[in-house]
């Protein structure tokens, strides 16, 4: 079976208040997108690694990458004026049978354990989302009253998100909606299921400052 991975790094630095987009950023001085290519390249599955960023950014990448002598190979797309289209424009790329596992550029931390656990179940079951249940209290505001959620039936979701190519490629051949925040999103319009599998609490987003200092000490911790 053979494997992609769309990563996809088309964020802004407006939460972080900088000016340089997230997945820029050092982290133990390293730019995030390259722990995430790492993470990918040192798993089991070795998938091909398709890199998706917004044009203006793709020289200032190759800068990087000369700049910290990262040379693992992969391939960069241009992306959309949307998450959607951006992650529609990767897939047009791929010209073979594949599972591909989509993943934010801003979640550095992921492991290589989840990464081939995420593919072997997909190839299994036909896709997989990786989610972790819930530890807070969870209420649902609806039209200005809230109501209670039973949190053990609460997933937060992660990345990767992984799909056999043939279903992601009729999923984006819709017309984009606001509904879809993801790709499992995408998919299930297709009237497909979901299927959850467990992920990790270090698996997080760098969205906020906080986030980065708490990268930084999972890496230093793990590395002791």
């Amino acid at each position: 079976m053979k494997y992609y991975a769309v990563i996809v790094a088309g964020g802004s630095g407006n939460r972080m208040q900088t000016e340089t987009p997230k997945q820029f950023l050092l982290l133990n001085n390293l730019p995030v997108l390259m722990h995430t290519i790492k993470a990918f390249a040192q798993s089991d599955s070795q998938p091909k690694i398709l890199v998706v960023l917004h044009t203006d950014q793709h020289n200032y990448w190759r800068r990087l990458c000369n700049e910290f002598n990262f040379n693992i190979p992969h391939e960069i797309i241009a992306g959309g004026s949307e998450r959607f289209n951006s992650v529609q424009n990767a897939i047009k790329t791929i010209n073979e049978d594949c599972f591909v596992a989509i993943h934010d550029a801003v979640r550095p931390l992921v492991s290589k354990q989840l990464i081939d656990y995420s593919y072997k179940q997909a190839t299994e079951l036909g896709n997989v989302v990786v989610a972790i249940q819930s530890s807070d209290s969870v209420r649902l505001l609806r039209n200005g009253e809230t109501s209670a959620i039973k949190r053990n039936e609460v997933y937060l979701v992660q990345t990767p998100q992984v799909f056999d190519l043939s279903v992601l490629r009729s999923a984006y051949e819709q017309d984009f909606e606001l509904a879809f925040t993801d790709d499992a999103s995408v998919v299930e319009a297709l009237g497909e299921k979901i299927n959850i599998i467990e992920g990790e609490r270090n698996n997080i987003k760098i969205t906020y400052p906080i986030d980065l200092e708490l990268a930084e000490m999972l890496i230093n911790k793990n590395t002791l």
